[in-house]
């Protein structure tokens, strides 16, 4: 059997739909990183007869098998026990786990539970996968000669420390990853997938570094992928492909791997010693929130007005009570007029506003839901521009797709 891995998350709250599993997606990405082929998850309840049909049809698909969830201390925490008696192996007490619980619970002011005690029990030969955070450790076994277990408990956070912290070096060290996947994922905004595919059709289709379009929440990717040894050969293999993307693509590419708008936007402010504030209505705090997700965004962004209600507008972004009756509080004008009351009114380099008709409710035939107008007021003056945002999603929808589009018309500002 050529080595690979298999995937099983236990829980029945996974199959109610009650928690997402999110530690899946985590594994797929991590694995494919790895370079280590990956054929099947599979998803079961706390159930030991269905445990145990899992695992053996698992041991004939692959030689690696990473669990998921079922080590807490609670009798339907079955993954340890199943696993033993599966592979009829049986459970040895080890005194440094209890050591580890009782000293984690006695941070928190806590005793453990006589139900803990379950936690400290591995198969025999089973080794010590820590875990830094919480108190149930993983495993690392090997129950065949060429067959190797790693448990991890459910919790995201404790099991993404253990994972790079211990199960990393350890597939590393026994010659499971002999060459990695290294991707460079590129981040545009105002251009759709099918015309970015256009504009790189060439690249699509290359073998080494392969080039994927795809798209999330409005924004449009391109994943450039290689399998090699050594991060330094990834580059040069990337690096050039990357840059005749860029030169394609301008503008409406953004960012690279983690850069979000936002976070883009706050380094173009912090390089030019610059100042944000923003107003928005339709949005609800939604901008302001998204610059304050970014640790030290304290630097430039000043705060925000949700003005939501006309007499807010009025009153503390001083827009013309005319301009409102006029043109109504969903315009350019009225857009122009918030962005450049909070820049006044926060002394700031620039001011954003959002004002629109979010929905589901409140459009009309010539003001439709999805109709967004964005202002920028700015050092050298102030302007706006309309967006039609497709309500077919939501409320969320538009609200997300306004925000974003401020940001990126901030973004493209800086930059011209």
């Amino acid at each position: 059997m050529n080595r690979s891995a298999e995937v099983i998350c236990v829980g029945t709250e996974l199959l109610l739909g009650e928690v997402l599993n999110s530690n899946a997606q985590f594994l797929g990405q991590e694995l494919a990183r790895l370079g280590i082929p990956h054929f099947h998850q599979t998803v079961v309840g706390d159930n030991p007869t269905r445990i145990k049909r899992a695992i053996a049809m698992a041991c004939q698909r692959a030689n690696l098998l990473i669990f998921t969830g079922g080590l807490g201390p609670t009798p339907d925490d079955l993954t340890t026990e199943t696993l033993a008696d599966f592979f009829q192996a049986p459970l040895i007490e080890h005194p440094e786990i209890l050591e580890d619980i009782a000293r984690k619970f006695a941070q928190r002011n806590h005793d453990p539970s006589p139900s803990n005690d379950k936690q400290a029990l591995l198969p025999e030969s089973a080794a010590i996968l820590p875990n830094p955070i919480g108190s149930a450790p993983g495993m690392i076994w090997q129950p065949r000669p060429e067959l190797t277990v790693l448990t991890f408990p459910g919790v995201p956070k404790e099991f993404h420390l253990m994972w790079q912290e211990t199960a990393v070096p350890y597939l590393l060290d026994h010659g499971w990853v002999t060459a990695q996947i290294y991707n460079r994922v590129l981040r545009f905004w105002g251009i759709p997938e099918s015309t970015l595919a256009d504009k790189v059709a060439p690249l699509l289709s290359l073998t080494n570094p392969t080039v994927a379009p795809y798209a999330s929440r409005g924004q449009a990717r391109l994943r450039i992928s290689t399998r090699t040894s050594s991060a330094d050969i990834a580059h040069q293999v990337i690096a050039p492909v990357e840059q005749q993307i860029r030169q394609l693509c301008g503008l409406h590419c953004y960012g690279a791997d983690e850069d979000t708008l936002e976070s883009v936007v706050g380094d173009l402010l912090k390089q030019k010693g610059q100042t944000l504030a923003v107003a928005e209505s339709c949005t609800g705090g939604g901008l302001g929130q998204r610059l304050t997700r970014i640790s030290g965004s304290s630097d430039y962004f000043l705060g925000g007005v949700i003005s939501y209600a006309n007499s807010v507008k009025q009153g503390l972004l001083k827009v013309d009570p005319e301009v409102l009756n006029q043109h109504g509080a969903v315009s350019a004008i009225v857009a122009e007029q918030m962005a450049t009351g909070v820049r006044s009114q926060l002394h700031s380099t620039w001011g954003i506003s959002i004002t629109g008709i979010a929905g589901p409710k409140g459009g009309t035939p010539t003001k439709p839901v999805g109709l967004v107008y964005i202002g920028l007021a700015g050092p050298d003056g102030t302007q706006s521009f309309e967006c039609i945002i497709s309500p077919l999603r939501g409320r969320d929808w538009v609200r997300h797709m306004s925000a974003s589009s401020a940001l990126d018309f901030l973004r493209r500002q800086l930059l011209a």
